[in-house]
């Protein structure tokens, strides 16, 4: 680690920067979609965003803020504060730590979509927690529903960042 880059990937002003507008594009996103962001079927659109956590370890600070602010909103309360930030939080460290280990950008998104998608489990049992439902029955539905959800949006956003790491390097 560098000695002028601290822990999460901030060294300066600029980092800090693209941090703060990663994140409020995360809350931005998630609020304009927010009928299809929270609930047992979601397509939280701001998800795509997980994808930069392959380039930079300063995205999986800023996801998690704009997710841990989005999720005060969230109709599951401050439990979803907790859980669904903390579910965000070890999916981005888990993609941001096995992609390092991945040389093809096209298949570290491959392995960002994935993860990001197998780590839905903890959303879905956090629903199946809350509701007044059999909890195994109501934990494969959330799942199902849920991991959907993430798939197409992260898949949409891998696309979506694919595209721009093109044109802009995501690793500064």
């Amino acid at each position: 680690m560098n000695s002028k880059t601290n822990l999460f990937g901030i060294s300066n002003v600029r980092d800090l920067t693209k941090a703060a507008v990663v994140s409020a594009l995360y809350i931005v996103i998630t609020m304009v979609f927010a009928a299809l962001s929270f609930g047992p079927i979601q397509f939280r659109f701001s998800e795509g965003l997980n994808n930069l956590a392959v380039f930079n370890k300063r995205y999986v600070v800023a996801i998690t803020l704009g997710c841990f602010i989005s999720n005060m909103m969230s109709s599951l309360g401050p439990l979803d504060m907790v859980v669904g930030t903390g579910e965000t939080l070890i999916a981005l460290l888990t993609i941001n730590i096995v992609t390092r280990f991945i040389k093809s950008l096209p298949l570290k998104l491959v392995a960002s979509v994935l993860i990001g998608t197998f780590y839905m489990f903890i959303v879905a049992a956090e629903i199946a927690y809350l509701g007044n439902t059999a909890f195994w029955p109501t934990f494969w539905g959330a799942y199902l529903t849920t991991a959907i959800g993430e798939f197409v949006t992260m898949t949409i956003g891998a696309v979506l960042v694919y595209i721009i790491s093109l044109r802009y390097d995501l690793n500064k």
